[in-house]
């Protein structure tokens, strides 16, 4: 009987898959993910390519042990007993092919820390429990090999070349390369994915739809100045040169930065014949807003828009074989993430997370409202690796926010041969800082507040407000005490007095609520209503809001918030208050990061220069700031891990968001399709569902859904979704709120 490298499941009409054709089809996949890669490699591609190919060969070699094919055939339900990676491992081992021998050793286990398995001695890069049984049986998997698989394997052979010149980076590239095919040709047999065919790029012709979609909105109003200074700043980004490859874009709020960066972007992709351009946001719920602007702007007639420019709200990616379908996978022209999503990709040591990494070569990329998008500590290392797919893999970059700290020119950074170049000429920028100080006032409120000090000047500004906290339980608890007292005030249909918006909410939810405060700022009549959020509408929303609030956050974070007041100059001027909250209140939680970034932002109040600099000035010095007390002995270990090899240290120290949450699905029609065991697209899945710690799970006692491993269930009582009434949407916060006014009265259980 010929051997398997996947077992049947006759319960949904799947057969079982051969060694043969399955090592076929990841090596012709990973030929042509690595073939993809190396056309943007500058230097020579032959070992990177050597290494992808060998480990692709070998990867599932120990599945020829007959205890493994036993269970393959179906004679067992159980998990292959000996371990398969260990076999390929020590075959590319036998030929010194250390980096071919790390990937295949480590496809489903995931990069190691290479100075743990160097102190391991004989057992380098093996598994222990395997190694008896494969340094007996080795021999017969290799004869089995090559009696059903043409490309053989010669064990015999010559020792390679183990000059590895790719550094880290380079060896998640090659295991994404590995992961990627292996993942899609597995998941292609159980019918979990299809073939993907993406658009053709077509750049040129984007360029100019993007350039007749600009023109219409600029023809609105020709006389704006606002229009004015948007065109000219349009006209900049388009016809700037391409230069080294990294350039920075400072250009404040409502000056059409998302269109004119896409105009540099698109030229640059004309020009380096790129594959990808990449739109990197900090927060899930803006993608929104960015991706129908983008949709409008650069599908062509006869596209389908979600296929030409793709949205990621959060990190899907899974290991377990039933739902690796669902990983969110950067194929398209187009594709719209979160930082979360690309920062923690680059870092990871995850073959899920991985997976998608490969096409990140040949791919522009525009990093938006950086300032927010990862903690200033791990600039460094990041400028390194974005350095390095800049002068390596022809990556392109440009850095781009309201208020653009210059972190690379810091004496701790990494410096590079060339200036990093701007799009927007100094003349323009600052016309655009003059307008920008007629618009808005900066204010402190230096005392800290009670939480019904708070409600009350909320409550005792003009109308409409934006209230921004620190956590999403804050969040919802002002909310909720805001709709109380305004109880009664609500004037009509479709009208609420009192909005909520926060990632308790899934991306579906949160989508009405955009929807439902563009309909209400529409509405000039009606100024009296609130919007109680989190730190996730600070950037890209396109709210003009009359009065703001933030909780004490940071610099950079309080000149955002300046962008979603009076942001078109309808006001005289805008007051955007910072305020602090009592330690003890006992419905306020606090966010444990901010401490420093609060005591630099009460400085800048206290020296009198919050209204007195540019924002530019103001980010690069509190940056500046925060970075002398934090920065110096978390960079220098995230430097020491990478040069070290320490995969799963860089992937821990890199994390931006210092969580590791799970997919709970809220809605109940995708709970039911998930649990018959019936595909779902992971957009929406993505889109219907939202992310919690660990403890919460533990805490709500939620369920993991048993057809798809790693997925959990939110109870229909537990999640409060959008209905348009006089009541917040508080999504996961329904559940979890009864519990936090609970405790404050001490009636825990």
């Amino acid at each position: 009987m010929e051997p398997l490298a996947h077992s049947a499941r006759p319960e949904k009409g799947i057969p079982s898959q051969t060694y043969h054709d399955h090592i076929c089809a990841v090596m012709k996949r990973a030929s042509a993910n690595t073939e993809n890669a190396c056309r943007y490699l500058q230097g020579d591609s032959s070992l990177f390519t050597q290494a992808v190919t060998s480990a692709a060969l070998c990867h599932d070699l120990g599945k020829l042990d007959p205890l493994n094919q036993h269970v393959l055939a179906g004679c067992s339900k159980k998990g292959l007993p000996v371990k398969h990676e260990d076999a390929g491992a020590a075959c590319l081992l036998q030929i010194k092919d250390i980096p071919a021998a790390i990937l295949a050793s480590k496809h489903h286990q995931g990069l190691p820390d290479l100075n743990d398995e160097k102190q391991r001695k004989e057992l380098f890069l093996r598994n222990e429990a395997a190694f008896s049984r494969t340094e007996q049986y080795l021999p017969e998997y290799i004869v089995d090999h090559n009696t059903y698989v043409s490309e053989h394997l010669i064990p015999e052979v010559s020792k390679v070349d183990t000059n590895w010149p790719f550094k880290g980076l380079g060896l998640r590239l090659a295991l994404s390369c590995l992961v990627d095919a292996d993942h899609g040709d597995t998941a292609c047999h159980y019918g979990n994915e299809g073939g993907m065919f993406p658009p053709n790029c077509r750049w040129q012709e984007r360029l100019q739809a993007l350039q007749e979609y600009t023109d219409s909105l600029f023809n609105q109003d020709p006389e704006s100045q606002r229009n004015i200074l948007r065109k000219e700043i349009f006209k900049s980004c388009k016809d700037a040169g391409i230069g080294y490859g990294i350039v920075a874009c400072d250009s404040p709020v409502g000056t059409g930065k998302t269109t004119a960066v896409m105009a540099h972007l698109l030229n640059v992709a004309i020009q380096k014949k790129l594959r990808h351009i990449i739109v990197v946001l900090p927060y899930t719920n803006i993608i929104k807003q960015s991706v129908e602007t983008y949709r409008n702007a650069l599908v062509l007639p006869g596209e389908n828009g979600a296929e030409v420019v793709a949205e990621h709200h959060h990190q899907a990616d899974f290991d377990h074989i039933d739902s690796r379908y669902l990983t969110t996978l950067w194929k398209a022209p187009i594709i719209v993430t979160t930082a979360v999503q690309f920062f923690e990709t680059i870092a990871s040591d995850k073959p899920a997370r991985l997976r998608k990494l490969h096409e990140l070569p040949g791919t522009a990329v525009f990093i938006d409202e950086v300032h927010n998008t990862i903690p200033s500590w791990m600039w460094p290392q990041m400028w390194q690796w974005i350095n390095e797919l800049v002068g390596g893999w022809s990556c392109h970059f440009v850095l781009a926010s309201g208020s653009l700290p210059r972190f690379w020119e810091f004496p701790k950074m990494a410096k590079t041969n060339v200036s990093i170049p701007d799009l927007v000429p100094k003349q323009i920028r600052e016309k655009a800082d003059q307008a920008e100080r007629k618009r808005i006032k900066y204010s402190t409120i230096p005392e800290p507040l009670s939480l019904a000090t708070l409600i009350e000047r909320i409550l005792s500004v003009p109308g409409p407000r934006l209230v921004i906290m620190n956590t999403v339980q804050s969040a919802a608890v002002v909310a909720h005490e805001l709709c109380g007292v305004e109880s009664g005030k609500r004037k009509g249909d479709g009208y609420c007095n009192v909005l909520h918006l926060s990632t308790a909410l899934c991306p579906v939810d949160r989508d009405k609520v955009v929807d439902q405060v563009e309909m209400q700022l529409g509405n000039k009549s009606e100024k009296d209503w609130t919007l109680v959020a989190t730190s996730c509408v600070e950037a890209g929303m396109d709210f003009s809001f009359t009065t703001a609030f933030r909780e004490s956050c940071s610099v950079s974070s309080l000149i955002q918030i300046g962008g979603r007041a009076n942001r078109h100059g309808e006001e005289l001027v805008s007051e955007i208050w910072d305020f602090r909250v009592f330690r003890d209140e006992p419905l306020l939680n606090k966010h444990p990061s901010f401490d420093n970034s609060r005591m630099v932002l009460a400085e800048l109040f206290a020296e009198r220069k919050m209204d007195a600099l540019t924002s530019t000035a103001l980010a690069t010095e509190a940056m500046r700031r925060e970075v002398m007390t934090t920065f110096d002995k978390k960079a220098e270990k995230i430097a020491d891990r990478e040069k070290k090899y320490d995969f799963p240290g860089v992937a821990s120290l890199c994390r931006v968001i210092d969580a590791d949450t799970r997919t709970v699905v809220v809605s109940q029609r995708l709970i039911t399709i998930l649990q018959q065991g019936i595909k779902v697209e992971y957009k929406d899945l993505l889109r219907n569902s939202v992310q919690l710690w660990p403890k919460k799970v533990e805490f709500l006692a939620l369920e993991e859904i048993s057809a798809s491993p790693g997925l959990y269930k939110m109870p229909e009582e537990y999640y409060g979704g959008f209905g348009g009434n006089s009541k917040p949407c508080l999504g996961y916060m329904k559940g979890v709120l009864p519990l936090v006014y609970m405790h404050k009265e001490g009636m825990i259980i």
